[in-house]
């Protein structure tokens, strides 16, 4: 499967992975052919983006970090907090730490699993994914640091509410597709205050929790807000989520961009590092990133092309790819796997996108057509 525009959909085309709101119910099923009604309704919804069946490459089994079901309750959580505190009521923090649990037990179990999947949201649902994704991937960084199961959870639950202070804020500016004025931006950039102040009145909340959310605008050299604090002084917790926090936000679908192409985020990321994120916490998230997840389709050094069926931890520049088409894009009669970090001589030269996917049906047409 691989994931495609809302805009490059066409009629006929397979859902390969359902599309969840964020109160679980079922958007659309997995194994629906598209139809124009369809194609309409999602891009009505905000839906941006869709994984389909790919027929050139066949479908691949992508396992996640965390199961569909528990991303599905976390969401239900995190929204069903956000609308209490909207309500006027109090947090359900017992429900918030029973969540964090069951994230933190699936991804002990899933060590060894790379982040391959990005999550598919409606631009009405994206604080309640982001906040999840934000969990998770904290959580994965956590692990990497070297830490233990207590402050693994201190900073899951806080990254979890990262972004409770945004329920002071006006939805209408938290989705403006267009750029902020001044006043609307500092506005915005109070919900850090507004998260501390909301979490700090729980006892049975570690006041570090609290923090992430006080802290995770803050950068590396003193240039984020609400304090300007630099470098050490910000909680590494904080600075876990900050790095997490922007990975997430290049990879999601917005009502004014799509998503950032991994590379693209990767990039990103990279740059920021040292300026306005801490080295140690990008370097320990970038090492549980597949930097060719499965499902890609790549070409390599020597032009066949293939899809990435496996990644390799140790080496995730170096995965195993099922090579279906030689350097002619002429389809091989028997398909293999290479293991490319124990084939020294071959490499990746680059990752298609889709586009390129696009001028490859056509060239594969072509050749059919010979």
């Amino acid at each position: 499967m691989r994931r495609l525009q809302t805009e490059k959909l066409k009629p006929g085309m397979i859902v390969a992975r359902p599309i969840y709101s964020s109160d679980g119910r079922i958007l659309l099923h997995s194994g629906i052919e598209l139809d124009t009604n369809y194609i309409s309704r999602l891009a009505a919804m905000g839906i941006v983006s869709v994984y389909v069946q790919d027929d050139l490459f066949g479908d691949v089994d992508i396992q996640d970090i965390v199961s569909e079901q528990t991303r599905i309750e976390t969401m239900k959580t995190v929204k069903q907090n956000f609308l209490n505190l909207e309500q006027k009521q109090r947090l359900n923090l017992r429900q918030v730490q029973g969540t964090v649990d069951h994230i933190l037990d699936e991804v002990l179990q899933n060590t060894n699993v790379l982040i391959n999947l990005s999550d598919i949201r409606a631009f009405d649902d994206y604080t309640f994914g982001h906040s999840v994704n934000v969990c998770i991937l904290s959580i994965i960084t956590g692990i990497s640091m070297g830490y233990h199961d207590a402050k693994l959870k201190e900073l899951g639950i806080g990254a979890l509410l990262h972004d409770i202070g945004k329920t002071m804020i006006d939805n209408r500016l938290l989705n403006k597709p267009g750029d902020l004025t001044h006043l609307e931006f500092q506005e915005v950039k109070c919900h850090t205050e507004y998260g501390f102040d909301i979490l700090r009145q729980y006892n049975e909340l570690s006041l570090l929790s609290a923090h992430i959310a006080f802290q995770h605008h803050e950068r590396w050299d003193g240039q984020g807000y609400p304090r300007g604090l630099v470098g050490d002084s910000i909680h590494e917790y904080a600075r876990i989520v900050a790095a997490v926090d922007v990975f997430d936000a290049l990879m999601a679908d917005r009502p004014y961009r799509p998503s950032y192409r991994l590379n693209q985020a990767l990039h990103v990321l990279k740059r920021m590092s040292g300026i306005y994120l801490d080295p140690t916490c990008v370097n320990a998230l970038l090492a549980n990133i597949a930097v060719y997840p499965i499902g890609t389709i790549v070409v390599l050094n020597t032009g066949d092309i293939g899809i990435v069926m496996d990644v390799n931890r140790e080496q995730p520049a170096r995965p195993v790819v099922k090579v279906i088409y030689d350097m002619y894009h002429h389809r091989l009669p028997q398909p293999h796997e290479v293991d490319l970090s124990k084939r020294g001589n071959i490499t990746v030269a680059k990752a298609l996108t889709d586009d390129d996917i696009e001028r490859l049906r056509h060239g594969l047409r072509d050749n059919k057509e010979e």
